[in-house]
């Protein structure tokens, strides 16, 4: 049974929906910035699940009043990388520590390898099981094409 018919990665909201497009992008910024939280562009070339800490593009946005400029610094992020997963976000500070609130991906390569489920039998008849990217059969920077 195929439980992602997409083949896509699934991390963060709107997962399963389609890509969003940069106008809804921008209603969610908003729906984040009337929130007072703060902002944030991440970008990756490995996105096993367990990967939690991505490359942070430029810095985190405070005090920003219009999505504007969320969008500037996501479309910078888009021409460097533009074979690379790129994730929106967001954190709320009022309780003196920053949780995340939101995070969506913004951005995929063109062609997404997927991953493996290994399996190795252990001790006994045990079973060990790990998640495997097949991105990270290439090095780094190459991993995925034009």
């Amino acid at each position: 049974m195929m439980t992602n018919p997409t083949g896509r990665i699934t991390q963060g909201m709107f997962s399963f929906l389609p890509d969003l497009t940069d106008d809804e992008i921008a209603l969610q910024i908003d729906y984040g910035l009337n929130k007072g939280y703060a902002w944030s562009v991440e970008y990756t070339d490995d996105p096993h699940p367990r990967n939690t800490y991505w490359e942070m593009y430029g810095m985190p946005m405070f005090d920003l009043k219009d999505a504007a400029g969320v969008l500037m610094e996501l479309n910078a992020c888009r021409k460097t990388f533009p074979q690379h997963y790129i994730r929106l976000m967001a954190f709320d500070s009022t309780r003196n520590t920053e949780s995340i609130v939101m995070s969506f991906i913004v951005n995929r390569p063109s062609r997404e390898p997927g991953f493996g489920l290994v399996r190795q039998e252990v001790e006994g008849r045990t079973m060990r099981t790990t998640v495997h990217s097949y991105a990270t059969d290439k090095p780094e920077g190459e991993r995925y094409g034009a």
